[in-house]
């Protein structure tokens, strides 16, 4: 089981993560690429929570694959294309980890941008479980 490591003795996390995750020895790890907003047919939502929707939608096909789910993820790593989308992609990342009993550890970055100028939102997931 992953273990969230939140002290008392630093400043509680800004949002729904932990500051550490703790995986046990022997646990089987997956390492995901950053993922994109892109849907199956290579369309692109309008907006960075659409974005971020879909990152996460892709995230879960990726995790299933594995037989892994979001209760896995020991880390979150996003990044956004300017500070006005970080609302957008905070809410969905908060409605995506809504169920999860224990957060991952997370870190969000802004880049000057991505491949394409239209992309708004990458995200990329480090996770484990145990066998």
């Amino acid at each position: 089981m992953l273990r969230p490591i939140t002290p008392d003795t630093i400043r509680p996390p800004f949002a729904r993560y932990a500051h550490g995750v703790e995986v046990p020895p022997g646990a089987r790890w997956l390492a995901t690429s950053g993922q994109l907003g892109l849907r199956p047919d290579d369309t692109l939502p309008e907006g960075a929570e659409a974005q971020a929707a879909q990152c996460f939608a892709n995230l879960d096909a990726i995790l299933a694959g594995a037989g892994m789910g979001r209760a896995d993820i020991v880390r979150l790593s996003a990044f956004v294309t300017d500070r006005a989308h970080m609302a957008g992609y905070m809410a969905a990342r908060d409605a995506w980890l809504a169920g999860v009993d224990h957060l991952p550890a997370s870190t969000l970055v802004i880049v000057s941008g991505f491949t394409r100028p239209e992309f708004l939102v990458e995200v990329e997931v480090l996770a484990a479980k145990e066998d």
